[in-house]
C-alpha cells in the first residue's frame, strides 16, 4: 500500500523542533520565523492525523508518537543530505561537523567562529546546535562540545572550562529600588528558572542550576528563608538569558557563557557568593576522528582561544560593591 508522504519542509521542521523542543531555537536553525516553524509542524500533524508535540509550561514536549519517530526522522534527514551531496558530485572532504549545546553555541562559539575561518579558510564548519547528546560512533559528527556530562565513555575528552555558577541580573534590577546587595534580597525579585526536565543527560547539571540547591551549596544560614518558588520558567537557556538582560528577573549564570555580557556591563553579579562546580564544558571526539586534520585544527584553535581568554580576564570582576 502506497502512502502519500507529507511535505519535506514540514518533516524537516518537526525534526529540528524535536531536537530543540523550542520553536524559537528551531527557527534560528531553519532561518525562518517561529510562526512559520509552528505552522509547518501543525501542517504535518494535520496531514498524518496525529499530535507530535504538546505544550508543557512555556516549552514543548514530544508525545509518545513524536518520541518514537524523531530518531528515525533525524537519520533519514542525514541520509537525504548525504544522497544530495553524492548527486551533486561535489563532496566536501574538508567539512567539520560540531554538535554543541545551544546556549554555548549562541553566547560563546558562534561569535568567535570568524577567527577560526580566517585561520582555516579551507575548512567548512557545520554547527549543529542541540540539547541532545550525539552518538559520535554512529552519527556524522566529528566533535561534540558537552556540558555537565559526567562520563564520556571511550572517547577523547578535553576540558574547556570549569564552571562557576552565580546569580546575575540587569544593572537596573540590581540598582533598584530596592537595591539588591544581599542574598536575602532575592525575595524581592522574580527568579528565572531553567527547566531541564526533558533532557536525559542533565542529572549532574540539575544539582547546580536549581535555585534551592545552589543556595544549599552556598551554605549560609540566612538563605533558608529565601523563597525559590515562582518566577519564570524556560526550557531554552538562551531565552532565560534574554529575560534576565531585559530586567525581568534574576538568573543563575554560568561564567563561561556569560563572561562577556558581565564584563561589558549588560549583566551584573550583585553578590559575592559564587559556587565552583564539579562539572564543566568538554570537547569530545573519537580515537579515529581526532587524527583528521580538520578536527585537530579546530581542537587546537578552541583550546588556544580559551587559554588566551582566561589569561586576559584573570583580573576582571563584575561585582557591584
Amino acid at each position: 500500500m502506497t502512502h502519500k508522504l507529507p511535505s519535506l519542509n514540514s518533516l524537516r521542521a518537526f525534526e529540528v523542533v524535536a531536537r530543540h523542543l523550542n520553536y524559537h531555537s528551531a527557527s534560528v536553525e531553519l532561518n525562518v520565523t517561529p510562526a512559520a516553524v509552528k505552522q509547518l509542524v501543525s501542517k504535518l500533524e494535520d496531514t498524518i492525523g496525529v499530535k507530535l508535540l504538546e505544550r508543557k509550561g512555556q516549552g514543548l514536549k514530544l508525545t509518545s508518537r513524536g518520541r518514537s519517530s524523531c530518531g528515525d526522522l533525524s537519520s533519514a534527514m542525514k541520509m537525504l543530505a548525504t544522497s544530495v551531496e553524492k548527486m551533486s558530485g561535489e563532496p566536501r572532504p574538508n567539512q567539520l561537523i560540531v554538535t554543541v549545546e545551544t546556549s554555548f553555541a549562541t553566547a560563546w562559539l558562534v561569535p568567535k567562529l570568524d577567527q577560526f575561518r580566517l585561520r582555516n579558510p579551507q575548512i567548512s564548519v557545520l554547527i549543529d546546535s542541540t540539547q541532545n547528546i550525539a552518538d559520535l560512533n554512529e552519527d556524522d559528527v566529528d566533535i561534540a562540545i558537552r556540558y555537565g556530562v559526567e562520563n564520556h565513555g571511550n572517547f577523547i575528552a578535553h576540558r574547556l572550562f570549569e564552571d562557576q555558577i552565580f546569580p546575575a541580573c540587569s544593572p537596573a534590577m540590581a540598582a533598584g529600588p530596592p537595591k539588591i546587595t544581599r542574598l536575602e534580597d532575592l525575595n524581592s525579585v522574580p527568579l528565572i528558572h531553567w527547566d531541564m526536565s526533558q533532557l536525559e543527560w542533565v542529572r549532574e547539571t540539575k544539582r547546580w542550576f536549581a535555585w534551592e540547591r545552589w543556595l544549599a551549596h552556598v551554605d549560609i544560614n540566612n538563605t533558608k528563608n529565601i523563597n525559590t518558588q515562582g518566577g519564570m520558567v524556560f526550557r531554552d537557556y538562551g531565552l532565560a538569558l534574554q529575560a534576565a538582560i531585559a530586567g525581568q528577573g534574576m538568573i543563575l549564570a554560568s561564567w563561561p557563557i556569560l563572561r562577556e555580557p558581565i564584563e561589558s556591563g549588560i549583566l551584573v553579579c550583585p553578590f559575592v557568593e559564587r559556587v565552583t562546580t564539579d562539572i564543566g564544558y568538554d570537547l569530545v571526539t573519537t580515537h579515529d576522528k581526532q587524527y583528521r586534520p580538520e578536527v585537530a585544527a579546530f581542537s587546537d584553535w578552541i583550546l588556544n582561544t580559551i587559554l588566551n581568554e582566561q589569561r586576559g580576564s584573570r583580573t576582571s570582576r563584575a561585582i557591584i560593591d
